[in-house]
């Protein structure tokens, strides 16, 4: 069984290094734009820091993109691959000392906590949308200042969290699919468990995984963190019932979930420990690529989790969200890196390679042929027209970033599901450590 860690769990083989050349064949529909390029810097060298790899072709392909942008340029560009843990926290340096990465490609919050130290990107961002079909809704809220116009960072792709289930062993347990309903989604988990294949959703501090499932907990129950006018809005009857809710699906889960971090469900998924979860693509295909796995592969099943007020898709997303610092010495160089790691030249390889991992933030790459090369894949190509963002529903800055960053409605969940604190006391403790940043 393929060995899955945060640093790198998914050789596509093959299909990783056609990717590298597929670009050209994909029906990307491409409009005329005119580039906004100003001239490279003399003697310019850039350096990038991104998350370290899910997927091995996402770093592979990104490595090559990067030297061939070398090559056109002659601008030497140092990649470094951060754990994703330690991504935010090294962003954080280079902010506060004005020294290190020219370009972080960071989380989604992350460009809007340092919204006064980074580059107006605004050009670039008109640029690419007016080429590629336009940006689609979650990119476009977390690329763009708050209330403005002002692009600040340049989103580049997303991981979507539908839920991913054994087929066989939701059969067994009375279901041909994913209930879309709560009271639904229950049952199914309450008779897999009955069956001896129980749930495990991560309620651990996971960038990835424990966001997921408990920014879903709290919409789809009609719950937010703030309202509109970013006043404090988290202690409400919606959040008691999402708690009161999380609390009774817990009980169907594998011990340890309190604990778990962003690769803890992918290893107990592939083990066969449980039968039902939330990730991104990730899992499924080191599992179809691996012949001791495929099995598992064929008996997987990926469907929307049950919706939110209105039947809204109500599914957290981990957006990589690239800014340029102003301490840069190269602005130029590091805007048109940037610009050309988004062309689809460069783009759609790494789109393909990557087996839709990290869902495309321009609309014109829907027609990638990565969506069009497994059917199971399709619930991820609308990822980023979610509607639903972390700190919903209320402005995005530096304050739902902190929120976001301090793990706040992660810990409200798993305080109340383990029965740690009641669902009364476990949002009264996370208003209160909200209301630290918000100020109200």
């Amino acid at each position: 069984m393929n060995r899955i860690t945060r640093r790198g769990t998914l050789a596509l083989g093959a299909g990783a290094m056609a990717a590298t050349t597929f670009g050209a064949r994909a029906a990307v529909p491409v409009k005329d734009a005119t580039a906004p390029r100003q001239p490279i810097e003399n003697g310019a060298t850039l350096r990038v820091l991104r998350p370290t790899k899910f997927v091995d072709a996402d770093e592979t392909i990104f490595r090559e993109n990067t030297a061939k942008f070398t090559a056109q340029t002659g601008v030497q560009v140092r990649v470094d691959f951060a754990g994703w843990e330690d991504l935010r926290p090294q962003t954080a340096v280079a902010a506060n000392t004005g020294a290190g990465p020219d370009v972080v490609v960071g989380w989604a919050d992350d460009p809007h906590i340092y919204a006064d130290k980074l580059l107006d990107l605004t050009e670039l961002a008109g640029y690419l949308g007016q080429k590629y079909g336009g940006w689609l809704a979650l990119p476009q809220r977390f690329g763009k200042k708050w209330g403005t116009e002002q692009w600040i960072s340049l989103p580049m792709g997303g991981t979507g969290a539908p839920c991913v289930y054994r087929i066989s062993w939701a059969k067994e347990a009375g279901y041909d699919s994913i209930p879309t309903d709560h009271e639904g989604f229950l049952k199914l988990c309450q008779n897999m468990k009955r069956n001896g294949h129980p749930a495990g959703f991560a309620l651990g501090n996971a960038v990835g995984d424990g966001n997921a499932y408990c920014n879903w907990l709290l919409w789809s129950h009609g719950g937010m963190v703030v309202d509109e006018a970013g006043k404090v809005a988290i202690n409400s009857p919606q959040t008691i019932a999402a708690l009161r809710y999380a609390k009774e699906l817990y009980q169907t889960f594998i011990p340890g979930t309190l604990s778990w971090g962003d690769v803890n469900n992918n290893r107990a998924y592939a083990a066969g420990e449980i039968g039902v979860t939330q990730n991104g693509v990730s899992m499924y295909f080191s599992l179809k690529n691996d012949p001791r796995t495929a099995a598992i592969a064929e008996d997987t099943g990926m469907m929307r989790m049950p919706t939110g007020p209105a039947g809204k898709m109500a599914e957290n997303v981990l957006l990589l969200n690239a800014m340029v610092f102003r301490h840069s010495r190269y602005p130029n160089a590091a805007k048109e890196y940037l610009r050309f790691m988004m062309e689809q030249e460069q783009y759609d390889p790494w789109l393909i390679g990557c087996g839709g991992y990290w869902s495309h933030p321009l609309a014109a790459y829907a027609e990638s042929e990565v969506w069009k090369s497994d059917p199971k894949l399709a619930v991820y190509r609308d990822t980023n027209t979610v509607e639903f963002w972390s700190g919903y529903k209320g402005p995005i800055g530096v304050a739902s970033g902190s929120v976001a960053a301090d793990y706040v409605v992660v810990q409200m969940f798993a305080a109340a599901s383990s029965g740690q604190s009641t669902p009364e006391e476990a949002v009264r403790e996370a208003e209160r450590r909200t209301r630290r940043y918000y100020r109200s």
